[in-house]
Order: C-alpha cells, then sequence, then structure tokens
C-alpha cells in the first residue's frame, strides 16, 4: 500500500541468494509499473525492464536514444509498486565510462537490484538484428571496471552482456565474457547464442551466474526452463514477451471496435475492473483511509 515492504538492500540480497541456489530464476520483463506487480502476483521471483521496450513505450525503435534518467524513471516507478527485485537493462552505459558510473549511481537510487551493461558501439540495436558494431574489448572493459568502482551496494548486481557473438564468433565472445568477469562483473548475457550447443559452450567456459535471453523472433531457439536447467543455466529472460501479448490484444480489440462500432465482443478478452482493482490494492488503501474504498462493485465487474 502506497510503498513496497522491502528495501532495496533487502531485494538485492534476496537476489543474490536467489542466484546462489542454482535454480533456473524466470524473469518476465514488465512494460509497466502495473505489470510488474503482475508479475509478482502470479509468483515470479524476480521482474527485467527492457531498454527495447522502454523505446518502444515512448514510441522510439531501440537504437539508443533513450537516456539514463528516463531509465532510472522508470525504474523508480517499477521499484515502488513491487518487492520484486528489478534487473534493469542499462544499455551500453549511457556513455563513456564515467557515464556507466553514474548510470550504476542513477539504477542504485532507483532501488533496482542490478542492471546489465553490452559492449555494443553507441547507437546500439537489438541484440537480435544484423549490423551489430562491438567496441573493443579494453574499452567495455574500462566501463565494467568504472561500473563497479561506482557500486556503493555491494550487492547490487552488475552483469555484462556481450553481444560479441554475432559479430566476432562464439570464440571470441567466450573471450570476452572471460575478461568482463575478470574486471569484476558478477554475471554475464550472452546475446544471441545460435543453438543449444553453443548455450552449454558458454556454461562450459564460463563461471559465473549465466542469462538466457528468450526473446521471441529472434537469432536463438526457445529453449525450455527445463532444458535451461540441465544446461545450467541460472536466469531464463523474458524481456518483451508482456508487451508484445498486450499490443497484439490491443490492436485486435482497436480492429474489433473499428469494424463492429463497439467492444461487447471483446469483454470476455478483458481483465475486469474488480481483478484490476484486486491488482491495485484498492482494500489496503481503505485499511489505511476507509473513505478510499467505500463502495460495491456490481457483480460480474
Amino acid at each position: 500500500m502506497l510503498h513496497t515492504r522491502t528495501t532495496a538492500e533487502q531485494r538485492r540480497r534476496a537476489l543474490r541468494e536467489r542466484l546462489a541456489t542454482g535454480r533456473l530464476l524466470t524473469v518476465p520483463g514488465a512494460f509497466n509499473p502495473l505489470s510488474a506487480r503482475l508479475i509478482q502476483d502470479l509468483g515470479f521471483e524476480a521482474a527485467y525492464l527492457s531498454g527495447a521496450v522502454l523505446a518502444a513505450d515512448l514510441g522510439l525503435p531501440d537504437i539508443g536514444l533513450t537516456t539514463a534518467t528516463e531509465v532510472a524513471d522508470r525504474a523508480r516507478q517499477t521499484t515502488r509498486a513491487t518487492d520484486l527485485p528489478v534487473l534493469v537493462d542499462a544499455d551500453t552505459g549511457f556513455g563513456e565510462p564515467m557515464n556507466a558510473a553514474r548510470t550504476v549511481q542513477l539504477m542504485e537510487d532507483a532501488g533496482v537490484a542490478g542492471l546489465h551493461l553490452e559492449d555494443q558501439v553507441n547507437p546500439k540495436r537489438c541484440g537480435h538484428l544484423d549490423g551489430k558494431t562491438v567496441t573493443p574489448r579494453a574499452e567495455m572493459v574500462r566501463r565494467i571496471r568504472a561500473a563497479v568502482d561506482a557500486r556503493r551496494d555491494p550487492d547490487f548486481l552488475l552483469m555484462a552482456r556481450t553481444d560479441a557473438r554475432a559479430v566476432e564468433g562464439l570464440a571470441a565472445a567466450i573471450d570476452r565474457a572471460r575478461a568482463y568477469v575478470d574486471a569484476g562483473a558478477d554475471a554475464v548475457f550472452p546475446e544471441a547464442l545460435a543453438d543449444e550447443a553453443e548455450f552449454a559452450a558458454f556454461r562450459e567456459a564460463v563461471d559465473v551466474p549465466l542469462l538466457a535471453n528468450m526473446t521471441e523472433f529472434g537469432k536463438g531457439p526457445l529453449l525450455d526452463a527445463r532444458t535451461l536447467q540441465d544446461l545450467g543455466y541460472d536466469i531464463a529472460l523474458y524481456p518483451v514477451t508482456l508487451l508484445r501479448l498486450a499490443m497484439g490484444a490491443a490492436e485486435d480489440g482497436l480492429r474489433t471496435l473499428a469494424a463492429e462500432g463497439t467492444q461487447s465482443a471483446l469483454l470476455p478478452r478483458m481483465q475486469t475492473r474488480s481483478r484490476l482493482y484486486e491488482l491495485l490494492g484498492y482494500q489496503e488503501y481503505s485499511a489505511f483511509d476507509s473513505a478510499v474504498f467505500d463502495f460495491t462493485l456490481p457483480p460480474g465487474t
């Protein structure tokens, strides 16, 4: 009610402890604070803020147009709405190593549990599109070291993402990942691996928590949770799934409304008013102030 019940420090420790169990952590991407609350309500243990989703929400392509403060603002809104640890996509750190350092502190202040920085050259692009360019390995190492130096909470998770697989090949991506771990990265996000064998090779070579990006319509296979667990991965990420579902439903609904002149046929597909109010915690607000929730909803709404 009004705020979460846990502190940012508690959520960061919870994420660290969860990763230490060796069990796969399934992490859906939230497209707004309300969807983060839904993720929590349905029993997931962490949520994610995707840079691609935030850019799309602002009507922008995912090419590095969003700013660190825009991402931090959305992160702050989200961490106010959920007690889950939230992992944030911090793109390239929004500039030089010094910018990456500032980004870490902005995200710490926003209450998130961790972030990942990637080794693309700015302006970046979606990790599953062709034409990416990666920064020299030494430059990314400086970026990570700056982030490590700037971190104030040792439980804040610093993850390195490498996009080198599509540009330099698998062996180079593994070499980069090892260098990033040596520079202080707590975990690694290998982007756009081609098949199950490559996931296995990465796990064999890198001895820190690994994230598997199960984004739809990408270059890699959609491996199920059991397979990822067997491969030894620690996080299964579904960054854009909820946004794609929501926008697909919204588009279908608008087409129906335009064609039929009424939304009546869509009612069975809608979240009811009562479910929305339950998710928003109206009754908890009522316990705080009885004047807030002093009405009765009609049946079926």
